[in-house]
């Protein structure tokens, strides 16, 4: 049966696909990606008294703001956070389990963005993003726009820089640790000119000798957050002169100066978010406390670094506003989500439970038992973090059952002093067995990840003899701020838990193109 549509009907129809194009918002020029390492939400609030309007309170006054944000999984660090973001997975899916982690056939460490295909330009690291094992939400981007979208990330760490450059990036660009030229990987495009130029008229090698970092003002200098007696000491002066000085410079706020500086450069002449194509700039912020050390000790340097942050992002707010225009932008800022920089202390003397738990000697133990069970030979390869790495070729060639050495090794384990519990990669692998043991899955990767996973108790130490790592184990909360800001966001603060897995479909979702390869998670309604 024929409809025929009289002169009525046909302009209600138009009226009405007139309606939906009105109604239909519209895609964002530039997406401004943020991500502040180690920031978080108790000394960001802390800190207010020494902000102005532009930074902190104007996101959480015109953005969206959930304030309780996590990762799907235990113990992000740098990476795996990034890698998670940019993705919408979780490391047992993109295969970024952290900064490092254990090659099984040389047993030697593995830094995730090792390529030795690649040579760097401006540095002697040779890098590609070849271990990140699906697509980030910049490949999706580029897919969709037939490679016309730029993809840039800029950060002080060459992991972050290159995670947050994907697959398909045009570049990634990180501060060199020896040179402090801003470094890339030949993996991507070729080095473009306006970096040249920058660097030739902006190098922070010509600058570091005269930079000094001193509390932004007065208002600084006179607050007070920690109570502790070394954080209560005369305003401080830092000079950077040793032969480190490039990386004790990473760890201030002053690296963010330099973030905003060369993604200015990048915004101008690249000509981001000035056509009708979306493109995407991903920016890492340092607020850790100074040189990786504590922020009982250097407590006056953590304040002025989150000051100094609130106006940093400020700055590019305004920047990226007279360039692009703040609806024509969507911004994103979160945290890397985790702390490193847990002071040491002797709980014993205030009786807090406490020990030391050294995983070589665990290993050793764990050997010479597994030596009187199936015989002489090295069952236990190595120990990396809080992780251990059977020999699995020589219990294939013994014929031995894997899932009864794995339950050996577990029933050992947990009888030794500071084991909380003991995970082994058929238990992560399951999935089941245990209150919460999901992040614990979410974070092993069966390709790189060890064959067994030792949960330090609270309080106790985790050694390693053979590297000199020690860690205190903490299972605090840890709470961290997502913003969402800009291109027409209508402001709300949201209190309920979310997950950052949700903020990359939620990108493809603003932007009309498809979740990263591996993303399950759906996006959140703003």
């Amino acid at each position: 049966m024929s409809v025929v549509c009289g002169p009525l009907s046909a302009v209600c129809c138009l009226l009405s696909i007139s309606a939906q194009a009105q109604d239909a918002p519209q895609v964002p020029s530039l997406v401004v990606n943020i991500v502040i390492d180690q920031l978080r939400s108790d000394y960001m609030d802390a800190f207010t008294p020494l902000y102005g309007q532009g930074g902190f309170q104007r996101l959480k006054e015109q953005g969206r703001f959930y304030s309780q944000a996590e990762y799907p999984f235990s113990s992000p660090d740098q990476a795996s956070a990034m890698a998670c973001l940019m993705t919408g997975t979780s490391p047992y899916a993109n295969g970024i389990v952290g900064t490092h982690w254990l090659d099984r056939q040389t047993l030697l460490p593995v830094f995730c963005v090792d390529d030795e295909t690649y040579p760097g330009i401006l540095t002697d690291e040779k890098s590609s993003p070849k271990h990140l094992a699906v697509s980030t939400i910049g490949d999706e981007l580029k897919v969709s726009s037939e490679g016309k979208s730029l993809i840039y990330s800029i950060a002080p760490s060459r992991e972050s820089a290159i995670l947050g450059a994907g697959h398909a990036g045009n570049g990634a660009f990180w501060l060199d640790d020896w040179t402090g030229k801003w470094a890339t990987t030949c993996y991507y495009d070729d080095y473009p000119d306006w970096a040249t130029e920058y660097d030739r008229q902006s190098s922070l090698e010509d600058r570091i000798d005269d930079i000094r970092w001193e509390p932004l003002n007065e208002q600084v200098a006179n607050f007070h957050y920690f109570v502790s007696d070394g954080a209560k000491a005369k305003p401080f002066s830092h000079k950077f002169k040793s032969g480190r000085k490039f990386r004790e410079f990473k760890a201030t706020a002053c690296v963010n100066d330099e973030i905003n500086l060369f993604a200015k450069q990048t915004i101008e002449k690249a000509g981001l978010g000035t056509d009708a194509v979306t493109d995407l700039l991903t920016l890492t912020y340092y607020a850790g406390a100074y040189d990786h050390q504590t922020a009982a000790k250097y407590g006056m340097e953590m304040q002025d670094t989150y000051a100094r942050l609130d106006r940093q992002l400020e700055e590019l707010f305004d920047f990226v506003e007279e360039k692009v225009g703040m609806d024509k932008t969507l911004f994103i800022v979160t945290s890397t989500g985790y702390f490193d920089s847990e002071e040491l202390m002797d709980l014993s003397k205030y009786r807090i439970p406490t020990g030391v738990f050294s995983i070589t000697k665990a290993q050793a133990l764990l050997n010479m038992y597994l030596i009187a069970v199936y015989g002489p030979g090295d069952y236990v390869e190595t120990a990396i973090d809080n992780q251990l790495y059977l020999n699995l070729k020589l219990i294939e060639n013994r014929n031995l059952n894997l899932t009864e050495v794995l339950d050996r090794c577990s029933a050992f384990l947990i009888q030794l002093s500071g084991v909380k519990d003991v995970y082994t990669s058929q238990r992560l692998a399951l999935g089941a067995g245990t209150t919460g043991i999901s992040k614990l899955r979410n974070a092993y990767n069966p390709k790189c990840s060890g064959d067994i996973l030792i949960q330090v108790s609270p309080g106790w130490l985790l050694k390693n003899e053979n590297t000199h790592e020690q860690t205190l184990s903490r299972e605090s909360y840890l709470s961290f701020p997502l913003f969402f800001f800009g291109a027409n966001i209508v402001p709300e603060k949201v209190r309920i838990p979310v997950s950052i897995d949700h903020v990359a479909p939620t990108i493809a979702q603003t932007l009309r193109i498809r979740a990263p390869n591996a993303c399950p998670q759906a996006p959140l309604n703003y």
